[in-house]
């Protein structure tokens, strides 16, 4: 049989994997996260009929004479090129900016994708939303390294727990002006182990030329707390208006409260000036805060997913790992928009978005395919015309032998 015949079979059929790779490209040019395919064609084995020779004294040398065989599928590569974002406005919706890939789980096996499609389940985990697989990140505030990412699970109307005053900052300006014997009261609040306010009053009253006393007091209707210690002091200012801190005379206030734990508070007048302008005073700055419910969550460029309670505090929930690879077109498509690790792709490089060449988090996007249209269209006219034309080959070799058959009648 002539080796046209088969050269040109192979023609058809490689062809044809092509034009399927194309068609699947075509078909996902929608699909978040989806990297097209790319196939390159490389000759098959070639049949020597004869050899090169080596130049011998007056005659040169001869070059082999080999006939090709056809030919075969060299690569189908995946193209990991960054494609556009699509803005959905879904706050769970994530696209990377960047090289990089998410880290899922169905459980059992790691995958990683470029689709950020998520969302929460019932049971607050952070999934993606087609294939139920887990996100994997760090939750709360545990070590941050490659080898520990968990899955996220962050319920709705989770519970912050209460925490305790243990620090409270005073800030802005006593009038140098006042007489000897002004007395200034400003209120404010702290926070037991249960969350419970309780208030107090702070009197600063003026003693000297740069000399003010103050004193601490409780509601007299809140019967639990009672202060023990600390609740009076002394401040001294230096003849620049500042305060000296050395010099003056300031402890710790320690309260117990029936039912709760015992409150040791820091006071801290560091920023606390005199000078000859109205008395400003005020509390700058108190740690404690009420126990609070979950109203929502904000992610941001490095994956950090943070809550918004009810008591105005804003809390680090949980933060998303992104990896990369090596060789990206090592990995194995597993479906489903995942890849899994291959034996060239390398391991993968857990860590935070934004480093190690990982690209930014984009909330509220999705990727989009990178497969482009015009390019596809122009690849399958050119593989038609290939498939064609190794189609009239095997018609011409036909005809041959047709043609050799008929010599004998």
């Amino acid at each position: 049989m002539m080796r046209s015949m088969f050269a040109g079979v192979t023609g058809l059929r490689n062809h044809q994997i092509k034009m399927d790779v194309i068609g699947n490209n075509i078909a996902n040019v929608n699909t978040v996260g989806y990297k097209k395919s790319r196939v390159t064609f490389q000759e098959a084995l070639a049949q020597t009929m004869r050899g090169a020779s080596a130049p011998q004294n007056a005659r040169g040398g001869t070059n082999p004479l080999q006939v090709g065989l056809g030919m075969t599928i060299g690569a189908i590569d995946t193209i990991h090129t960054p494609s556009s974002l699509e803005t959905t406005g879904n706050m769970t919706d994530l696209a990377i900016e960047g090289d990089g890939f998410f880290v899922v789980t169905d459980g059992q096996e790691r995958y990683y994708t470029r689709a950020g499609n998520f969302g929460f389940d019932e049971e607050g985990n952070f999934v993606n939303t087609s294939t139920g697989y887990k996100v994997m990140g760090w939750q709360n505030a545990q070590s941050k390294t490659p080898q520990n990412i968990s899955t996220i699970t962050i319920r709705k109307g989770m519970m912050m727990a209460a925490n305790k005053t243990e620090n409270v900052a005073f800030s802005k300006n006593l009038n140098d002006a006042d007489e000897v014997g002004t007395s200034y009261i400003i209120p404010f609040k702290i926070f037991d182990s249960k969350g419970n306010t309780h208030n107090l009053t702070i009197i600063f009253t003026k003693t000297g030329g740069n000399a003010w006393s103050y004193s601490i007091n409780k509601d007299p209707n809140d019967t639990d707390l009672n202060i023990e210690r600390g609740d009076t002091g002394d401040l001294q200012f230096t003849t620049s208006g500042d305060i000296n801190l050395d010099a003056s005379n300031i402890d710790t206030l320690s309260i117990t409260i029936s039912g709760a734990d015992n409150m040791n508070i820091t006071l801290d007048f560091a920023n606390v000036t005199q000078y000859a302008r109205e008395t400003t005073i005020d509390l700058s700055y108190q740690d404690g805060y009420a126990a609070g419910t979950l109203l929502g969550i904000a992610i941001d460029s490095s994956g950090t997913i943070t809550g918004i309670f009810d008591n105005g505090i804003n809390k680090e929930l949980a933060q998303i790992a992104l990896c990369n690879f090596d060789n990206p077109s090592g990995l194995m498509k597993a479906g489903k928009n995942m890849f899994r690790e291959s034996a060239n792709s390398g391991v993968p490089q857990i860590g935070f978005p934004g480093t190690g060449g990982r690209g930014s988090v984009s909330p509220g996007s999705l990727e989009m395919s990178n497969v482009d249209l015009a390019e596809e269209f122009t690849q399958m006219i050119i593989t038609q015309r290939g498939f064609q034309a190794n189609s009239r080959i095997i018609t011409a070799s036909d005809e041959m032998l047709q043609d050799l058959v008929n010599l004998k009648r």
